[in-house]
């Protein structure tokens, strides 16, 4: 066992902890016996727990969500040609010898915090109730924190109690200690559902959804290279978790059923009211005929999130406001909306108008496109993701892998002053700009939650685990498709055509073992690097190869490996040959 650092200090319950590394010891200045006292303490230091996703937004290009984006098969890396990680992320490689550090330091820092509220809780001077709910939030977040690093590196150093760590000789070993916390999260929470910003019950039975149906088909053979990138697919029944006890999928069950009929989550009626797109200062400027908008949607359509509301089938999301500084807290603007912008977009002519200027990452893959078109001709959902960049933009002569094809989900959104000019953000129309600590708004001014669980989720999973089309066809009903009768082919379709963009399907195909063959699809479409017609060819040996010598586990930063003393090993496949340098 190995010492952890634990940093509970003033600073840390204001927010403000500083980053750490697995062998740094820091004292702190109140201890796990006696603080927190009460409801108020206890707030402030779930506050710091949360607020660990926002560091992780400090640095969107080096994170979980953003690698599983472009890594899949449904999108590209881009950027411009110094645009090295973005690339490097799709095709399954590596710059340098630290790229994602800042994302490992920072999410065992949330994982240090939720550790130290978890081991003092007992001592809250709560009602049980209060104190359950608590309980619940920091078990789920330390559950969703090991989950994109148990995705991401695989077998991570695993922590429960302060201050020491363990290597785990097995991945069943992180993933039974996953499981475990959310399903306990569940267990406890009292069943009420929560629209602050904090999740509740139905939240911890989603993700122990999630987690379930990767753990158990991921690791379905075994937990060897060749084990994880086999064909076969016979998903696991049951799991043992890190207490002793089995977990069944009829448990599992269970918990979905109840997040479907229990929780009050909905789906939103128009699939296009979950996107900013169809905010109420953008909206009725919306050229009719884009984004499949007419006459009559103008009316209708109401962006979810519109006034700061909180909608009905967002559960788990990721907060932000107008306190983003490039020198201190840029965590709190979203920078994933910066990052997904329209590259060479000019703000102040509204020339990608409705969307934003940004920094190209992710171009649409053209396969998916082609995919779409032939399995699900007449699906809405492809015109309310997609956009042909081609309608409002020339193409830049720095842009890598551009395909014509914009995704919509998870980008920067414009809008017009009463002027008729254009703010960089829409938020700055509907909140005003007082307020913004930092002017470059185009940079630091989208304010918009990004959206890391939502009830379709539970609707598909519902199906996939119960082999049921019923959830699965309420989430076609609404893209205005006709009922199937389920099958997994029709699952996995349907969870592409949804979640497009979003960053879930990485660990889908992977789960399903069809990753290689999915992403071997990606070779040889046109793309454009600059303005010069090209393929996407074979880079680093090629999407399948580079697939079947990692299963998708990333390097692990080579600091950590070193701080460690042999104790951590670096994953397989991250030798020199995994060196990305250009696009060639």
């Amino acid at each position: 066992m190995k010492k952890l650092n634990i940093f509970l200090s003033t600073l840390a319950i204001a927010g403000t902890l500083t980053s750490c590394d697995l062998e740094s010891v820091s004292m702190t200045e109140q201890n796990d016996s006696n603080f927190p006292l009460d409801g108020k303490d206890a707030s402030s230091v779930l506050a710091a727990i949360y607020q660990n996703n926002n560091n992780i937004n400090a640095n969107p290009q080096k994170s979980f969500l953003y690698l599983a984006m472009l890594a899949s098969d449904d999108q590209y890396g881009g950027g411009g040609n110094n645009d090295l990680g973005m690339q490097s992320f799709d095709v399954i490689g590596n710059v340098g010898i630290d790229q994602t550090r800042d994302f490992y330091s920072a999410r065992y820092e949330g994982i240090s915090r939720a550790n130290s509220f978890i081991n003092m809780v007992d001592n809250l001077k709560m009602n049980e109730e209060d104190k359950n709910q608590s309980k619940g939030e920091a078990l789920f977040l330390r559950a969703f924190y090991y989950y994109e690093l148990a995705s991401m590196y695989g077998k991570v150093p695993l922590t429960t109690q302060p201050p020491s760590y363990s290597i785990p000789s097995t991945h069943a070993e992180i993933w039974g200690q996953i499981l475990l916390d959310l399903y306990t999260a569940y267990k406890i929470m009292p069943a009420k559902r929560h629209t602050d910003g904090h999740v509740d019950k139905y939240c911890a039975e989603a993700m122990l959804g999630r987690a379930w149906l990767f753990y158990t088909g991921f690791f379905c053979n075994g937990e060897t290279i060749a084990n994880l990138t086999s064909s076969n697919y016979e998903p696991l029944q049951s799991v043992k978790l890190a207490d002793g006890s089995t977990l069944t999928k009829d448990q599992v069950v269970e918990a979905i059923d109840d997040c479907v009929n229990n929780s009050g989550y909905s789906l939103e009626s128009d699939f296009r009211e979950l996107w900013p797109y169809t905010n109420r200062c953008t909206l009725q400027d919306i050229p009719e005929g884009f984004l499949g908008i007419t006459a009559a949607d103008k009316k209708t359509l109401k962006w979810a999130e519109d006034d700061n509301a909180s909608g009905n089938e967002s559960m788990f999301a990721i907060k932000f406001n107008k306190l983003a500084s490039w020198s201190t807290t840029i965590g709190y603007g979203n920078g994933f909306a910066l990052h997904f912008g329209v590259r060479d977009a000019d703000n102040s002519n509204g020339t990608a108008f409705p969307f934003g200027q940004g920094w190209g990452a992710g171009p649409v893959a053209t396969n998916l496109v082609e995919d779409w078109q032939k399995i699900e001709p007449s699906d809405k959902r492809l015109t309310y993701s997609v956009f042909p960049t081609t309608n409002f933009t020339k193409r830049s002569t720095d842009f890598t892998q551009e395909t014509d094809y914009f995704a919509t989900k998870i980008t920067s959104v414009i809008a017009k002053k009463a002027d008729g000019s254009y703010a960089d953000q829409f938020e700055a129309v509907m909140y005003g700009t007082d307020g913004y600590i930092n002017d470059n708004l185009m940079q630091t001014g989208s304010m918009h939650d990004l959206i890391l669980l939502r009830f379709a989720d539970v609707l598909l999973m519902q199906s996939e685990l119960k082999d049921d089309a019923t959830g699965l066809n309420l989430v076609r009903k609404r893209a205005g498709l006709p009922e199937v009768a389920y099958s997994l082919e029709a699952l996995q379709n349907e969870r592409r055509w949804e979640f497009a963009f979003e960053g879930i399907r990485w660990n889908d195909i992977r789960r399903w073992h069809i990753a290689a063959d999915a992403l071997d699809k990606q070779q040889n479409k046109k793309i454009y690097i600059g303005q010069t017609e090209r393929e996407n060819s074979p880079q680093l040996g090629g999407y399948k190869a580079r697939y079947n010598a990692t299963a998708g586990f990333f390097k692990i930063p080579e600091t950590e490996i070193n701080l460690n003393n042999g104790e951590l090993q670096q994953n397989e496949g991250w030798g020199t040959e995994a060196q990305y340098s250009s696009f060639n």
